[in-house]
């Protein structure tokens, strides 16, 4: 991680986490800027190895959460938001953000689940999910009545986190 990527990705992740609290999206006038500079300081600073390892962590966030996107299980505005921090931080210090990121969802989701009263649901369904062969009824990603949360808390303290754990 370099030490110049520590100011932009707090302030981007403070505004990011308002926003998708406040109404659920990452806006992209965020992002954007935000992995351009990203790309343009690691060219600036490292040359072209800059760009290489800048572009390989902007292709790990979208690789993964891209996955995740598709499957049903995360938003359009994470995605881009995971991207634009791999375009600050690289490849390595991204995969242990996106651990932290893991985790931290984690635990933010049994958070939610257990303050609404629906953790027995939760693991119910999610048992489904894992070990049943045929549909399961409520039990997909797709399905637009599940419970959602916003993920860019969980994206915020992963990535804080990693900061320190290097």
């Amino acid at each position: 991680m370099h030490s110049f990527a520590w100011w932009p990705t707090v302030i981007v992740l403070g505004v990011a986490t308002f926003t998708d609290l406040r109404s659920r999206r990452i806006p992209n006038w965020l992002v954007f800027p935000f992995f351009v500079c990203g790309l343009v300081v690691s060219v600036w600073l490292h040359g072209w190895q800059g760009a290489e390892q800048s572009l390989s962590g902007a292709g790990l966030g979208l690789l993964i959460y891209g996955f995740l996107f598709w499957m049903g299980g995360m938003g359009a505005g994470d995605v881009k938001l995971c991207a634009a921090i791999g375009a600050w931080i690289g490849p390595l210090q991204l995969f242990y953000a996106l651990v932290f990121t893991g985790l931290v969802g984690g635990m933010i989701a049994l958070g939610v689940a257990a303050w609404g009263g629906f953790l027995k649901e939760l693991f119910q369904h999610t048992g489904d999910l894992v070990f049943s062969s045929q549909e399961c009824g409520e039990a997909v990603l797709s399905n637009p009545r599940r419970r959602k949360i916003p993920y860019a808390p969980a994206i915020a303290i992963g990535t804080l986190i990693s900061f320190f754990a290097r």
